[in-house]
């Protein structure tokens, strides 16, 4: 059964983290149209489009994508949900409604966070790795747009030493930090 669950986790990891991505894209106003902007609409438009289609005008028109925001909250809660019909049919306990919903909306809450900040740590891992190796790469301009606003801050506060940018060094250990605390 850990492997079921292991694999449903993974699965909507996957779908959650491509709807985070393309919210953050669409936020900082990065081109869809290369990757990995493609990649996040081809797996996630077939619920953000219709999610779209139903929020209110002032919505749709905001800064925020809630379109995509909004299919990563629905998804973490199908998640939950699946979650916990798999954790039932093998414990048998049917548990009470508020226990339900506590287990399903703590299940759904905790996948987002996670997915955020791993997500942010794969981001941040991909930006330093071709800093180092291809820092003319075509898709370094976009992992830049990406990451720089999660940087600034910690770039305001962390010298560079002998010339090497320790900023994201600092924030991936915080967002590990984050992932513990998370549990």
């Amino acid at each position: 059964m850990r492997i079921v669950f292991f694999l449903l986790e993974t699965f909507f990891f996957f779908l959650v983290a491509a709807a985070l991505l393309r919210a953050w894209m669409n936020h900082l106003r990065i081109n869809m149209s290369g990757q990995p902007g493609r990649f996040a609409i081809a797996v996630t438009d077939w619920l953000v489009a219709p999610l779209r289609r139903v929020l209110p005008r002032s919505l749709a028109q905001s800064r925020i994508d809630w379109g995509s925001l909004g299919a990563a909250v629905l998804l973490s809660l199908a998640f939950g949900v699946l979650w916990w019909l798999l954790a039932a049919s093998v414990s048998a306990a049917p548990g009470s409604a508020a226990g339900v919903v506590t287990i399903v909306f703590s299940m759904a809450v905790r996948l987002l966070v996670r997915t955020l900040l791993q997500g942010l740590m794969i981001l941040l891992i991909g930006y330093a790795i071709l800093s180092w190796v291809q820092p003319q790469s075509p898709v370094m301009g976009t992992l830049d747009r990406l990451c720089a606003p999660i940087l600034r801050p910690v770039r305001r506060v962390v010298p560079l030493i002998g010339g090497v940018d320790l900023s994201v060094l600092v924030v991936i250990i915080l967002l590990q930090v984050g992932l513990m605390l998370l549990g």
